[in-house]
């Protein structure tokens, strides 16, 4: 099992260290020119299978998951058109930015790449900036959405790999909801008088 993260994120190196440290093989996926600024990316760049562009990532990998800022989403998907991707599990993990126009990152993947094949949403709770955004580790769970399945059996055990608890939030039609949720959780932070960190979820049964 080989996994792609693509994008040059907080989120990507960390959910890519997360995996390498269970002993899966991880490759990085960046946008063309991407500068390697943090210390943890020179790193990464110092290894010649690690660190690539988005479409050699792809091409390299039966999981693919997408953590790229939303400015750059598009390269990402023209990346993922330009590669046969059966046989390939995507799973997008970004959040689109919220406004009165509110479109959600998973349609625009799925629609971009032509509906083929289905697409996931997971880890898309913890943000782009993780782990900056859970200075406390409180966030233990991640909630996952997508068609039923072996592809979806497959998500699940991705996330409880590297240790979160899996919330099957349904069909890939709750995207949208998964993203307003992240929303309203960073608007009920913002609002709250106390300097203090505030983690928001789901109950689950």
């Amino acid at each position: 099992m080989k996994i792609g993260i693509l994008g040059g994120t907080k989120l990507s190196f960390s959910l890519g260290n997360k995996y390498l440290s269970t002993g899966a093989k991880v490759v990085f996926g960046v946008r063309k020119g991407f500068e390697c600024k943090d210390v943890e990316w020179k790193i990464l760049n110092m290894h010649a299978d690690k660190v690539f562009g988005y479409k050699q990532a792809i091409e390299q990998s039966e999981i693919i998951m997408i953590c790229s800022e939303n400015e750059h989403l598009e390269k990402v998907c023209e990346a993922l058109k330009e590669v046969d991707l059966t046989h390939k599990l995507l799973i997008d993990c970004t959040n689109s930015a919220y406004n009165k126009y509110f479109y959600c990152n998973t349609t625009f993947i799925q629609e971009s790449i032509g509906g083929t094949p289905p697409i996931y949403k997971a880890f898309n709770n913890l943000g782009i900036d993780y782990p900056k955004s859970d200075m406390l580790g409180m966030i233990k769970e991640t909630y996952y959405c997508g068609e039923k399945g072996t592809d979806k059996c497959r998500v699940k055990k991705l996330i409880e790999l590297i240790g979160f608890k899996a919330i099957d939030a349904g069909e890939i039609e709750s995207a949208l909801l998964l993203e307003a949720f992240y929303h309203l959780k960073k608007e009920i932070t913002i609002t709250k008088q106390e300097n203090t960190d505030y983690h928001f979820k789901l109950i689950s049964f």
